[in-house]
């Protein structure tokens, strides 16, 4: 895409409705009314209809489809409807989708989803047991065999060579940990509400895989998680103060496969990442300094520390430090490793919530919010902005 037509892109729509279900290990009901009853918050939060809606985005791995969603919640017409590939880096890029076609003018408001029974259902940390034959599963085949069965296990190769490079301990990760159970403490809406840890505490958990600890790895969660996007001209007219969509990118690197680029010359990085934060600042006009709140996606504590480097927050190696002194408000809804794992969409509504000024863990005069979705896949980020 062209510097010229991503220029367009921000400012052109905002986010305006956020809804979700609850956050727990055992929803007790089908993914696809997970679904229905997040759309129906989300459009209840901005003020909005059913009939209002025209367009919907959701992920491949999402088990219920567009238009069966749309006929749950008694939406009409559909004139978009699209998916994103590469599971938790759909995130952002659902809300980018949404923003393209309102900015397209091929549809007027466009709602993005996520729903899954994803701890009493199908659980990603159980590993891959079965896959169909693809050209993207034949690069598993250089990993399975050895036993790198799991997301943590591909994940540990990685953050053992970063410990290895820059002279660290798995104590490192640990300020991720504690940072993200230090705000889900104080938010109702957590799983971990009421329970914060300590150093310690990360340090005493039980190893994963190495140097991965059980405190490093995100949770499993049932539940749902709606956004609606519109044009900011009709989003001012609307119930809620609009987040306006300022930067939205997609990232993948060279030598990109899903979460075992192994084969890359470092391992101690994350480029796809780097991909999505030279396009946000440079569309944005923004740069680490301007942002008030991070909200990165954080399944595995290793990730977030890579990610603060590629963003430029800190130099290589250093981010341990940063997230230990705090120089970012970081999270601050407690992250997937604390409030919930809804594959990065409760991460988006809480850069929503910051802007808005209602978050449990409001941080003050909050007018630019960084959201990033997952790592070690293709990817893709969102710098979200107060409206004027």
């Amino acid at each position: 895409m062209s510097t010229r037509a991503r220029d367009r892109l921000g400012g052109q729509a905002a986010i305006v409705g956020i809804g979700a279900t609850e956050f727990s290990k055992d929803s007790g009901r089908s993914e696809l009314r997970l679904a229905a009853e997040a759309v129906r918050a989300a459009l209840d939060d901005a003020g909005l209809t059913p009939a209002d809606v025209d367009g919907m985005v959701t992920f491949t791995m999402d088990t219920s489809p567009e238009i069966t969603v749309a006929q749950a919640c008694g939406i009409g017409e559909l004139s978009f409807f699209s998916r994103v590939h590469y599971g938790g880096g759909a995130a952002c890029a659902t809300v980018q989708q949404a923003a393209l076609a309102v900015a397209a003018g091929v549809a007027e408001v466009v709602v993005c989803y996520r729903a899954f029974n994803e701890r009493s259902g199908r659980r990603f940390g159980s590993g891959v047991q079965h896959r169909e034959p693809s050209a993207e599963g034949v690069a598993l085949g250089w990993s399975l065999p050895f036993g790198l069965l799991t997301p943590a296990s591909w994940v540990a190769m990685a953050a053992q060579r970063y410990l290895h490079t820059y002279g660290l301990t798995p104590d490192a990760f640990g300020h991720v940990a504690v940072t993200d159970r230090r705000y889900a403490a104080t938010n109702p809406a957590a799983w971990f509400h009421g329970r914060p840890i300590t150093l310690a505490d990360h340090a005493a958990s039980r190893w994963i895989v190495e140097p991965l600890r059980l405190l490093d790895c995100c949770q499993e969660t049932d539940g749902g998680q709606a956004v609606v996007v519109t044009s900011l001209a009709r989003a001012r007219g609307l119930a809620q103060r609009p987040a306006v969509i300022a930067a939205a990118a997609q990232g993948a690197g060279r030598a990109q496969e899903q979460m075992t680029s192994f084969y890359r010359d470092d391992l101690t990085g994350l480029p796809e990442m780097n991909v999505v934060a030279r396009r946000l600042w440079h569309t944005s006009g923004l740069t680490p300094q301007d942002v008030d709140v991070a909200i990165l996606y954080d399944h595995f504590t290793p990730f977030v520390l890579m990610q603060l480097e590629e963003f430029g927050f800190c130099g290589k190696g250093e981010a341990a430090d940063f997230v230990r002194e705090d120089r970012v408000p970081l999270n601050t809804h407690g992250g997937q490793l604390g409030e919930a794992y809804l594959h990065g969409m409760n991460g988006i509504a809480e850069g929503v919530r910051q802007l808005r000024g209602t978050a449990v863990n409001q941080v003050a005069q909050a007018g630019r919010v960084l959201v990033t979705a997952g790592t070690g896949v293709p990817t893709s980020g969102l710098v979200l902005t107060s409206d004027g």
